[in-house]
């Protein structure tokens, strides 16, 4: 049976000519033998040290920001995984990594099984405009990287970011799941589906009446 489990890594966001001091959450699911590995930013040694001797399936990566790719070369060379993201985050990615390419593209509706658990890729543009979310149906639970947090979206005010693009994949692409859903983000605390949908709907009333 696959199982969670939460890594947290300091750095540096960089975008816009702007520095700012994050925390962010890696995500691992799986079991005793294999796990994937969501998000690799800023230092992968407390990832490898997660990892310890498992298989990696894969480095899902939800959207190409430096702050959530810029371990990744590293984590895939000393677990010898590759990295999946989405293709229109290839802009992000490539300042990060200029002389690598991710080995795969996510794509809207994949699957991937790990440990018995199947993760559903669903495209989230917004934060940028190939974050993507990964659903685990049975286990109720979703990884949204920087699409949705405790208290409501995440930021659009950057570049390649959109407000309504992002509260438009929030209704269509997570608040049809359970409430019950644990919503496990690329920083901060955990949520659930329940505790979020008044805030972005209410959003999509008052900043999107054509939406609603």
């Amino acid at each position: 049976m696959a199982t969670r489990e939460r890594v947290t890594v300091d750095g540096v966001f960089s975008l816009d000519g702007q520095d700012f001091d994050v925390t962010n959450n890696v995500w691992l699911l799986g079991d005793d033998q294999e796990v994937v590995v969501i998000d690799a930013p800023h230092d992968p040694t407390p990832i490898i040290a997660a990892v310890g001797d498992r298989s990696v399936v894969a480095i899902l990566c939800t959207h190409g920001h430096n702050d959530h790719v810029n371990a990744a070369v590293a984590l895939s060379d000393a677990v010898h995984a590759p990295i999946w993201l989405h293709p229109e985050d290839r802009m992000l990615w490539d300042v990060v990594h200029p002389d690598r390419a991710p080995d795969g593209d996510l794509v809207d509706g994949m699957e991937l099984d790990v440990a018995g658990a199947t993760l559903v890729v669903r495209h989230t543009p917004g934060h940028t405009p190939g974050a993507c979310v990964l659903v685990d149906a049975a286990g109720q639970q979703v990884f949204t990287g920087d699409t949705l947090f405790e208290g409501g979206p995440g930021a659009t005010g950057r570049s390649y970011s959109d407000r309504p693009t992002i509260l438009v994949s929030i209704r269509d692409r997570i608040l049809d799941l359970p409430d019950q859903t644990q919503v496990h983000t690329g920083h901060g605390p955990s949520t659930t589906v329940g505790a979020e949908r008044a805030g972005v709907l209410t959003a999509i009333e008052q900043e999107l009446p054509d939406e609603h």
